[in-house]
């Protein structure tokens, strides 16, 4: 463990957001109280399951897009959950094995089961910290010996920003990792929107008030903001199921239960 983060203090009758995405995806390393606010949260937004699947699919295209097309070698996933099939270095392995792959998370159920996951795998690591405080992940000395800053990166905010609020100055977090990302890294995020059902949105959201993080639903033009000093990769920030999907396009009710825009972008110069 991490100093200051002690398995037995969590307080397992608070939701946290990384255990309620495991119960919508199937997972078993949740608890009662995230079980319940998935119940509650499939009333109020019944697509919720569907978003969160197309979400998983997505952070696996993007992977296999930046290590096969992109040529990147080394990834920092930040907010990167509980570990399940298919994860990052996972997928990644599967193009180019010598791929490095930094995980950043700030709850400890996730820093206990990605230890577990990762003993004896010399390409990655686990790192017990907050996306609030981006110069403390980017100088963590478990970040420093695997990630080479003088050579491209990409770095994975899936489903995270969503959980920073206004407050916190979700973009002033991004600005400060572009800063430290030499040119030619890239920059993948997934947020979640109000777009598409207003009003459904904002009562699956309140769900995450009795939660350790609450979320902060954008427009796209508010996600899109993020993206400020990168270009984006086709077809741009687009509703999850659009990027690069693997098949044929997906159908209009298929976008219609996905509400999470998703793009890919690299740093300029």
């Amino acid at each position: 463990m991490e100093p200051g983060f002690e398995l037995g203090e969590i307080d397992t009758t608070i939701p946290h957001p990384a255990r309620i995405y495991d119960a919508l995806l199937g997972g078993k390393d949740n608890y009662a109280a995230d079980r319940d606010a998935v119940r509650r949260l499939l009333r109020a937004a019944p697509e919720a399951r569907d978003s969160a699947r197309a979400n998983r699919a997505f952070l696996q295209r993007a992977v296999r897009y930046l290590v096969g097309e992109a040529g990147i070698r080394q990834i920092i996933d930040v907010g990167t959950g509980i570990p399940t099939a298919g994860n990052v270095h996972e997928v990644a392995g599967q193009i180019a094995p010598q791929t490095r792959v930094a995980y950043v998370d700030n709850d400890s159920v996730v820093h206990a089961h990605a230890n577990a996951l990762l003993t004896g795998t010399g390409t990655t690591s686990i790192v017990l910290a907050d996306l609030r405080d981006p110069e403390a992940i980017l100088t963590h000395p478990r970040v420093t010996e695997l990630i080479d800053f003088t050579q491209p990166v990409a770095l994975l905010l899936v489903a995270i920003l969503h959980f920073i609020t206004d407050d916190e100055d979700p973009a002033r977090i991004v600005r400060t990792f572009r800063g430290a990302l030499p040119p030619g890294s890239y920059l993948a995020i997934s947020h979640a929107t109000g777009d598409l059902r207003p009003q459904a949105a904002r009562e699956a959201a309140a769900v995450y008030d009795e939660a350790t993080s609450t979320v902060t639903l954008r427009s796209h033009a508010e996600i899109a903001a993020f993206f400020d000093g990168w270009d984006l990769i086709e077809p741009g920030l687009v509703q999850v199921p659009s990027w690069h999907p693997d098949n044929k396009p997906p159908r209009p009710k298929e976008l219609g239960r996905a509400w999470i825009y998703g793009g890919v972008a690299r740093k300029r110069g």
